[in-house]
């Protein structure tokens, strides 16, 4: 399992998942570098050094805002960190930020109703935007790094986070403390094209094939 982590550690620039990041991100580079600067990035649950693993940690004219539900650190120029919540954007005017970014967050947030409220605020408060999540599809739980673990009944996930430590988990405490945790994450499938379906001028880019490890809904076209 040490072996599996250190494979799939985003944190680490040499880590596997961190180079199919960085490819993967070469297309969200290619359209910020089209739009008129300064650019104002609004990143929903990120952090600094996802953008220094990716490379975009000091590009000119761009700000980027880290929201969060608790104060991150930074300490390079043009990052600033607020606290946050992603289904409440209220504290931006529409269209405040030129893109609204958000990384393998909006599948943590648990709830269809939840998802789809993160969905609207981010619609409201960004002319473009661009949000990533693991694909439901996907063979490899990206969390607990069990083959299939999301596609078992939720009684046996409990179980197992309740007896063993998988992933990123460690052993849960207790079957209620372990029911909580599977219930604060929900894979996104096919609903996410309903969920932005609604919008009007979306271009829509989502990979639901199996092989592929994430789903992306973006607009950078008004």
């Amino acid at each position: 399992m040490n072996f599996i982590m250190r494979l799939v550690d985003n944190r680490d620039p040499a880590s596997l998942a961190a180079k199919f990041r960085r490819r993967r991100f070469e297309k969200f580079k290619d359209l910020i570098q089209k739009l008129p600067r300064p650019i104002k990035i609004l990143d929903v649950g990120g952090t600094e050094t996802f953008w220094k693993v990716v490379g975009v940690g000091e590009m000119e004219h761009v700000e980027i805002t880290l929201l969060n539900l608790q104060l991150v650190p930074t300490s390079l120029p043009g990052f600033r960190a607020i606290v946050g919540d992603a289904t409440d954007l209220s504290q931006f005017s529409d269209g405040y930020f030129d893109v609204v970014f958000s990384n393998s967050v909006i599948e943590h947030l648990g709830t269809y109703s939840s998802q789809s409220r993160m969905a609207q605020e981010v619609r409201m408060v960004g002319k473009c935007y661009w949000i990533q999540t693991p694909n439901y599809y996907f063979p490899i739980e990206p969390h607990f790094l069990f083959p299939g673990f999301h596609w078992l009944p939720l009684k046996a996930r409990v179980w197992l986070v309740a007896h063993f430590d998988l992933g990123w988990y460690k052993r849960a405490e207790n079957v209620e403390m372990a029911k909580e945790i599977m219930q604060s994450i929900r894979l996104l499938k096919r609903r996410i094209t309903q969920i932005i379906s609604r919008w009007k001028n979306c271009i829509t880019k989502d990979y639901l094939d199996w092989l592929n490890h994430s789903l992306f809904m973006m607009v950078f076209e008004r």
